[in-house]
């Protein structure tokens, strides 16, 4: 049992449902995890969430200097206490944080499941993004984060549009206070720039709105073109006339685009 582990219960602190804390509590991981975001003496980290503190102390041992934003008051105060060398602890919202980061910065955390998809999201549309994040998430959503085409969803599509992901490690329920019922994995999400495609994440976003159904029926009815037109240029583009979402990647939306940007302005 960790040190910050036992610290927790000797100051009578329970995790709280309501902020999907589970906490890590497996050393052995938490070292994974820092290597994995490979932190050195010039890395600022902002940690999301640092709870009883495990990844903060490994991640301030190796950092030029460590962010840790805590939404929980009782935690916040239990951190700043403890004076972690190279550790800022904040008490608040590290959503509201985000914008303030004006240096070069890595985002290294132990999420909440239920904050998961708003999170990266959030930080990969905003316009100053980390160089690397690593995060500890529900191996199931992490799944989904780096599926393929044939299995590919609206939050792989978002995240693979901004960056490369990849799930470096699983990890076993068995390794949180309290446990969770599922597993988590460690995923590697590198941002790379890319210019902004409102026409893209609409599109997206049509294809997914019944994902069951046909692509050519999901765009015929969320952009008000003809089934015919929605075939002419899946045809153009190599697509199977009768695909659905999933199977296209993200090239492949990004191909189709331009097409659907040309379809709007002549409806101008």
């Amino acid at each position: 049992m960790s040190s910050s582990f036992s610290t927790t219960k000797t100051h009578g602190i329970r995790p709280k449902k309501s902020l999907g804390q589970n906490f890590l509590t497996d050393q052995n991981i938490v070292r994974k995890i820092v290597k994995t975001a490979k932190i050195d003496k010039n890395d600022v980290v902002l940690e999301i969430g640092p709870g009883t503190g495990a990844l903060t102390r490994e991640l301030a041992k190796n950092a030029k200097k460590v962010i840790a934003v805590e939404k929980d008051e009782n935690l916040a105060a239990l951190l700043k206490q403890e004076k972690i060398e190279n550790a800022e602890v904040v008490a608040g919202d590290a959503l509201e944080c985000l914008p303030e980061i004006k240096t070069e910065y890595k985002i290294v955390a132990n999420i909440p499941y239920y904050l998961t998809s708003f999170l990266i999201r959030k930080v990969l549309e905003m316009k100053k993004q980390p160089e690397e994040i690593v995060l500890l998430i529900q191996k199931e959503v992490a799944q989904r984060i780096c599926a393929k085409p044939g299995e590919m969803n609206l939050l792989a599509v978002s995240v693979n549009y901004h960056a490369r992901p990849k799930i470096e490690a699983f990890v076993s329920k068995n390794c949180f206070w309290p446990r969770p019922k599922v597993d988590s994995a460690i995923i590697r999400i590198t941002p790379f720039k890319r210019e902004k495609n409102d026409m893209f994440f609409a599109l997206v976003r049509a294809g997914f709105s019944h994902p069951r159904k046909q692509l050519a029926n999901n765009l015929s009815s969320g952009f008000k073109i003809k089934r015919e037109r929605i075939e002419e240029i899946l045809n153009k583009n190599g697509l199977n006339l009768k695909a659905r979402a999933q199977e296209l990647s993200v090239e492949d939306w990004l191909n189709l685009s331009p097409y659907f940007s040309k379809e709007n302005k002549a409806k101008e």
